[in-house]
């Protein structure tokens, strides 16, 4: 019986010849165009005739598609990726339905992702060398990495970034991914913030690299540079990838970064606890929005997330509303009023001084090992008009507070 492994998807850049980059151009605008085709089907068929239309029915439409003159440069490309943004459409109206994303909008040519996937019937996997469906030559890959033995992909998705860079994914199972051993902490909490990327209950902080800052000024210059052309023509197209490869640079190094703490952080603890932030409520304070977007806390939760299900340690999440910073970690003294400029205070209670950050990590500690011991909710009962919400609404997230993460 073959052993279950984690399937892991492995990112490489690779260098087309024109003739392979007309073809996947070709194929990301009819991937585009189909999904938007599907997306109009099934928003009219709903909104006219109480109708829903499932992947069976547009996988019908997209035959009737290529055979109508309109339409009929979709049979130019591989079927295989028109497939698959049919079943990507349907995940997100299931998505939608089931409350976990917001209804599904149409791909705009000049926002949405250039990507297209490709199922085993639609590459050839030989040696190495990925070849893809309507292409007679492999793909020129540069392998920044070594691929698992033996790894046979069963996905390949490639895409296009705004900065003209070219990259494939190859989905794989990856045996290497196996539970560690139990690590030297038992348990560590992470308060996140922005002068201190995360501030460790331990008392260690973590500095916030701030790589949107160290080229603000270059993107400034660039971005005015890219004012100046005429929009469309063939040097305000030049400028416009300079600002990308600006963009795409400071991503990179943000990425590199979050996965180096990630992985250190998941392999010296056993359980890590973290708060619950609602980060697009913050982005919403137009001073802050981009010190918080440049410290990526949502992509920082998410490889905790996963790498924490990979390697066999526990997440905890503990509620948004908890108090973790007005609330001494000493005596359980509660202060009313604290405001962001106050990077310390000193408890009326019981004296102790505490440094904000280092406070709130150690509160999140404590409240993740009570989780851990009893699973009841972490959020102490308290008046709703404190916190300006309505009782019902108080309770809900009472009930819901120190979940753990969702599986992915």
């Amino acid at each position: 019986m073959r052993t279950k492994h984690v399937r892991r998807a492995f990112k490489f850049r690779f260098y087309p010849t024109d003739a392979q980059a007309a073809v996947l151009s070709r194929t990301f605008g009819c991937v585009r165009k189909v999904y938007n085709l599907a997306l109009q089907a099934r928003t009219e068929a709903w909104y006219q005739r109480q109708e829903r239309i499932n992947y069976v029915q547009t996988s019908a439409l997209l035959t009737e598609w290529k055979k109508s003159d309109d339409f009929a440069y979709l049979a130019e490309v591989s079927s295989v990726p028109l497939q698959q943004t049919l079943r990507h459409l349907q995940a997100a109206f299931v998505n939608f339905w089931e409350g976990r994303a917001k209804y599904p909008r149409f791909k705009a040519n000049k926002k949405s992702r250039a990507s297209a996937e490709y199922t085993r019937s639609a590459f050839r996997w030989r040696n190495g060398r990925l070849t893809l469906a309507m292409m007679d030559q492999p793909l020129d890959i540069v392998w920044s990495r070594p691929l698992p033995e033996d790894a046979e992909p069963s996905t390949v998705t490639v895409s296009r970034d705004p900065a003209g860079r070219w990259f494939v994914s190859l989905l794989v199972e990856d045996p290497t991914v196996q539970p560690m051993t139990d690590s030297a902490h038992e348990a560590i909490a992470l308060d996140a913030g922005l002068t201190s990327l995360v501030t460790l209950s331990t008392g260690e902080k973590i500095t916030n690299p701030r790589h949107e800052r160290r080229d603000r000024e270059c993107l400034a210059r660039a971005q005015r540079e890219m004012a100046r052309k005429e929009e469309g023509s063939k040097n305000w197209d030049k400028a416009r990838t300079r600002v990308a490869r600006i963009h795409a640079r400071i991503t990179d190094r943000r990425r590199d970064h979050l996965h180096k703490l990630t992985t250190r952080l998941v392999r010296e603890t056993q359980t890590i606890v973290i708060e619950d932030l609602n980060v697009r409520g913050m982005l919403k304070n137009r001073s802050l929005a981009r010190a918080i977007s440049d410290a990526a806390w949502r992509e920082l939760r998410s490889m905790l997330d996963y790498k924490c299900h990979w390697y066999g340690r526990q997440l905890v999440v503990v509620d948004q509303w908890y108090p973790s910073s007005r609330t001494c970690s000493d005596c359980g003294h509660y202060l009313g009023k604290l405001s962001l400029g106050v990077r310390a205070w000193a408890c009326p209670a019981c004296g102790t001084l505490h440094d904000r950050d280092v406070n709130a990590a150690k509160n999140l500690l404590a409240v993740g090992q009570t989780v851990i011991a009893c699973g009841a909710g972490v959020r102490p009962q308290r008046d709703a008009s404190r916190t300006r919400q309505p009782a019902a609404k108080q309770e809900a997230k009472q009930a819901t507070a120190g979940q753990f993460s969702p599986e992915k």
